[in-house]
């Protein structure tokens, strides 16, 4: 974003340099990346001075050349040719001296100055037109002056040039507020403690005439829609002053009312657009939108295809249906806007959805200065001003009348921000304990009031133009970044704090997450019936908590106890489907299990997952598959890895329940236990098919579930693998060999793997597991020798704790 540094000094007082300037809105969070000098007219006419001509005479070997002598101040005038027709003895000019650089009107290079000799005769310099200083586009003449200015005056002088400076600024996308010259200004008037002046419009007097009407149909796009109409005026050139302050911030000059258009969008951050009058059909403005592919030529002359989710300003049309004439808040039309046969027009200062106009300059990937300020989010409460502003100053430069009042639509103004403060969490995010006074002096010097104040807490109001900040922090940062980030001194140890609540882990959403993982798989879930026949869970005995819950006045034997263990519901369900010629089966249930426990009733929630018979279907190109257990573990660590439990600790399944499985245990407690159900357990609900079966602790997993994310630095150094084999009794796991290894090397060992088992005659009573180890050093490269160490640590581990032999 550009700013002037004059143009600024018009808003606030300022005594600082344009360098001491760009410091303090740094210091501010508006940085600035450059500051750059601007000459009205380039190369700043240095070398150019105010001239008399002494002589004119007709030069003798060229018709159209003359000789002169000018006085320029010097003890001699000077002799130079000139070609002009209108040049003449006792005239003022403007005289290009020897050594000067001018840069002409059209052209790239610049024209330097030298004492020459044009057709025989001496030329010392170059009595100027305007294209040739650059401050115009005539060649008709030289440029003759009325003026009592001493020969010898610098033009400069003359013209009244003074150099600008060009503050540009990195603006973030949440400083919208900050868009415009004003927005700055609010800035440095926190920082520098002085008032902020807007232009007057006291002389802003509205006509009677009702030229215009105007219907909002869509105020979700459009909450504030406000205009008026100016009559009379002449479209012309801008005069000197506007075009200098455009042409600063690298806004090209068009016409005296675009132009003031263009002023207060960077003066005051709110766009305008000014339509023909004679083009608006019907005299009715309407902000609605239009049927899908609508056609509408834009401003640029391009043919766009108009969506019903953009906001249109349209007239009343031809045939009843609005018409459109702009693009609300990104682009006018070819048809509706100025031209020089203008003499009346409706000016608009709106307030539009940030959301409608983001999506709609996405949609045509246009990027303006209107819809740079919209989409973020402009001051709902300057349209009006910014309408009497832009009015006065038309009236300034192009003439005309107000001739009606200003229409105002907003049925439901947007209310200020507000804001819990407590000076505790000032203290805390800031790093530093500050004055309550000094914290109330800079939230009003930023227009952020003050209400409801304790001794402890206070209720900020923060006006709708700030739309970063509408949280406690927002609030915080405001006073830190006026405060000043270097005036919070560092501690002798460095720590951080934060306002963010952690809010406690939903279950029903754990369970919701766990749930849709089990059914992308491919799993039904059941709900069952909390009852239970007292046989099934006889049968496991002391495998289960405590003792059953019996119902006092039960209807029926087989519905006698609560269930301890959501295992036989869910087999009377594979069961039920088994009799059904339903064998291939992925079941899950959330449930809950009932005990009686020293003298207490405990109640339980559960997670019970059920596999049985084929995992994959026959196809043409595969043969099916029935379920092993290596199915359900897959599934099993998807569960736990989605609920975040990574570390866990295996041993042997209950051999009461499981044929064979695993107990997995996290922070010394068991999480899940599964694998293939006993076929004496099976056998109590007559299934004769393999059931693999997982029951999970599901109020021990939401315990030791944590939403923070975890992160670890990627290592800079590689990683080595090693591969032992090592033979063993039959009797050892590879769950004690990793178990081992882990203990054996701390510092480098970063995962063990089993790629292979063999079990032979040749080995008998015996089994040989094929091992991977990973390792890694964070702070080197491992060498060969290091490697080699921490294996041989490894195999003499093996060798000392299981008599094992690693075979070469």
């Amino acid at each position: 974003m550009k700013i002037s540094y004059k143009w600024l000094k018009d808003l606030i007082e300022i005594t600082e340099t344009p360098e001491e300037i760009g410091k303090l809105l740094t210091g501010t969070g508006l940085e600035v990346e450059g500051i750059e000098e601007i000459e009205s007219i380039k190369g700043g006419l240095n070398g150019v001075v105010i001239g008399e001509v002494l002589t004119c005479e007709k030069h003798p070997e060229a018709d159209r050349l003359k000789n002169t002598t000018v006085d320029v101040g010097l003890p001699e005038p000077l002799q130079i040719v000139c070609g002009a027709p209108n040049v003449a003895a006792g005239q003022k000019v403007i005289v290009a001296t020897v050594g000067a650089v001018l840069h002409p009107t059209g052209s790239d290079q610049p024209l330097v100055l030298k004492r020459s000799k044009i057709r025989g005769a001496l030329s010392e310099g170059m009595i100027c037109a305007e294209d040739e200083l650059g401050i115009g586009t005539s060649h008709d003449g030289i440029l003759v002056l009325e003026t009592d200015l001493p020969n010898g005056t610098p033009a400069s002088e003359y013209f009244g040039m003074s150099s600008d400076y060009l503050i540009e600024i990195g603006l973030t996308p949440n400083r919208a507020d900050a868009a415009s010259h004003y927005g700055v200004a609010r800035d440095l008037k926190a920082v520098l403690n002085r008032p902020v002046t807007l232009p007057s419009v006291a002389q802003f007097v509205p006509g009677n005439q009702s030229d215009i009407q105007v219907e909002v149909r869509n105020e979700e796009a459009c909450p504030r829609y406000t205009g008026l109409t100016i009559s009379g005026l002449t479209v012309a050139e801008s005069p000197a002053w506007l075009k200098q302050r455009l042409q600063v911030i690298g806004i090209r000059s068009i016409n005296n009312i675009v132009d003031v258009t263009n002023y207060i969008c960077h003066e005051l951050g709110q766009p305008l657009h000014a339509f023909d009058i004679d083009k608006i059909t019907g005299k009715k403005v309407i902000v609605t939108t239009v049927p899908g592919n609508t056609p509408f030529v834009t401003l640029d002359g391009v043919e766009r295809k108009i969506s019903d989710g953009d906001l249109m300003i349209c007239n009343a049309g031809t045939d009843g249906n609005p018409e459109p004439m702009c693009i609300a808040g990104v682009f006018g039309g070819l048809t509706s806007g100025v031209t020089n046969e203008t003499t009346s027009i409706f000016l608009e200062s709106a307030y539009f959805s940030p959301v409608w106009v983001r999506k709609t300059a996405q949609r045509f990937s246009l990027k303006t200065d209107s819809s740079f300020r919209f989409e973020r989010g402009t001051d709902p409460s300057m349209p009006v001003f910014a309408l009497k502003r832009a009015a006065l100053l038309i009236q300034e430069v192009a003439g005309g009348t107000i001739s009606s009042d200003i229409i105002d639509i907003y049925p439901n103004p947007i209310v200020d921000f507000r804001v819990e403060i407590k000076y505790r969490n000032i203290d805390r995010l800031i790093g530093k304990s500050l004055d309550k006074d000094l914290i109330k002096t800079i939230l009003q010097s930023l227009d952020i009031q003050i209400e409801n104040e304790t001794d402890t807490t206070f209720t900020a109001i923060v006006p709708p133009y700030r739309v970063d900040v509408q949280r406690e922090a927002d609030v915080i940062e405001e006073i830190l970044r006026i405060y000043g980030f270097g005036q919070v001194e560092l501690s002798a140890s460095m720590s951080s704090d934060f306002l963010s609540d952690f809010p406690v882990n939903d279950p029903e959403k754990l369970k919701l997450r766990v749930a849709e993982l089990l059914v992308s798989n491919g799993f039904h879930e059941m709900i069952n019936n909390s009852l239970t026949k007292p046989e099934f869970q006889a049968t496991l005995g002391e495998s289960l908590l405590g003792n059953p819950v019996k119902i006092l006045n039960y209807l029926s034997e087989d519905l006698s106890v609560m269930r301890q263990t959501l295992l036989f519901s869910g087999l009377e369900v594979v069961a039920y489907n088994a009799n059904r010629r339903q064998r291939d089966l992925k079941l899950f249930e959330f449930g809950k299990t009932y005990h009686h426990v020293n003298e207490k009733y405990v109640e339980k929630e559960r997670l019970a997952v059920f596999l049985t018979g084929n995992f994959q279907q026959e196809s043409w190109f595969e043969k099916s598959r029935e379920v092993v257990f290596h199915d359900l573990a897959a599934f099993v660590n998807q569960v736990l890895t989605s609920l975040k439990i990574r570390e866990v600790e295996k041993q042997e399944a209950d051999k009461n329940i499981f044929k064979y499985g695993i107990t997995l245990i996290a922070n010394k407690k068991p999480v899940v236990s599964f694998g293939l159900l006993q076929t004496a357990v099976t056998k109590k609900l007559d299934v004769k098919a393999s059931v693999f079966f997982a029951d999970f602790d599901w109020e021990y997993l939401l315990k030791q579930y944590t939403a923070a994310v975890e992160y670890r630095e990627v290592p800079k150094f590689p990683e080595v693998r090693r591969d032992l084999s090592v033979v063993v009794e039959k009797k050892i796991t590879f769950e004690e060999l990793r178990q081992i290894a882990y203990r054996t090397e701390k510092q480098l060992l970063r995962s063990v793997n089993v790629f292979d088992v063999y079990e032979g005659a040749n080995l008998e009573g015996k089994k040989s597991y094929s091992i991977s180890f990973i390792l890694q050093d964070d702070q080197q490269t491992l060498t060969d020798k290091v490697i080699d160490k921490s294996m041989q640590k490894l195999i003499a581990a093996y060798e000392r704790e299981f008599e094992a032999v690693i075979r070469k």
